[in-house]
């Protein structure tokens, strides 16, 4: 039985991530535990009694979030039934991380599925945001959802490295886990400059990927680029990419691919889902 944290703030974009997480883990049996988190450094201040704010959240927020929950839970009942999978809702006041990390520990959570939107770019939206302190604060794997996301088998899986890291056999199992889920290819991404060559800690990591993913549908790819957005980018429409995975511990790369792109022509932060895993 996998575990699945779902957070929710009742918006769309939230919505559109639980089904998303319905849809990938349809043949998968699953607990799915939807949060939703009235936050503390919402309603607290030094102009406001701590008793007197703490009472307000018990009485209005939490009522309100629990009534938005149960209507929740009749919206998920609307679409097909799956024996596999069971519900249960949580209400808590508390700060975001901190409500995150107490389920993930009380849980045994294995994934946390999370809606995001941001039409002009992750970077404006993420950083400082819930999303942002998400994935960069708890280390847990992390499966973004943009607003723009639709589920569709996702046949091909797009892997980003430079091959400067050298990844532990736990977070390239995470990896061919999600695609055996659906016999997925998973296709490894080297983004270089013209005339870049790799050195011989880079040729043995990508030997040792290469080494490791034999038995898996995939293959090795290199696209010169400058900018390496731009690059990733290319290579998502030119393969029909349906899913990124990254692993945050490259955390140059990492940045460059999830929190730079604010050019019109990058589009994959708002289409494509991202995971993120952790060391």
């Amino acid at each position: 039985m996998k575990n699945i944290l779902l957070p929710t703030d009742f918006s769309e974009n939230s919505w559109n991530a639980i089904k998303y997480a319905l849809d990938l883990y349809k043949e998968t049996p699953c607990n799915f535990y939807i949060l939703h988190v009235t936050m503390i450094s919402n309603y607290t201040g030094s102009e406001f009694p701590m008793l007197t704010a703490t009472d307000v959240v018990e009485k209005t927020h939490l009522k309100y979030a629990k009534t938005e929950l149960k209507n929740l839970l009749k919206r998920i009942k609307k679409l097909p039934d799956n024996a596999k999978h069971h519900f249960y809702t949580i209400s808590v006041y508390n700060y975001f991380i901190d409500a995150i990390k107490t389920q993930i520990e009380e849980k045994k959570i294995d994934l946390i599925i999370m809606g995001t939107k941001g039409a002009s770019g992750l970077t404006e939206v993420i950083i400082g945001s819930n999303t942002g302190d998400l994935i960069t604060k708890i280390k847990h794997p992390v499966l973004i959802v943009p607003e723009k996301a639709i589920f569709k088998i996702p046949e091909e899986i797009a892997f980003p490295t430079d091959y400067n890291i050298f990844y532990q056999p736990k977070i390239l199992n995470n990896i061919t886990e999600i695609a055996q889920l659906y016999d997925s290819s998973i296709r490894v991404l080297h983004i270089v400059n013209k005339n870049e060559t790799l050195t011989n800690d880079q040729l043995e990591n990508k030997e040792y990927l290469n080494n490791f993913f034999m038995d898996e549908k995939s293959s090795f790819h290199k696209i010169t680029n400058k900018k390496i957005e731009a690059g990733v980018q290319c290579f998502i429409e030119s393969r029909g990419i349906d899913l990124i995975i990254m692993v945050a511990k490259n955390l140059n790369l990492f940045q460059r691919i999830l929190f730079k792109p604010t050019v019109e022509e990058i589009s994959y932060h708002t289409e494509i889902p991202f995971l993120v895993l952790h060391e």
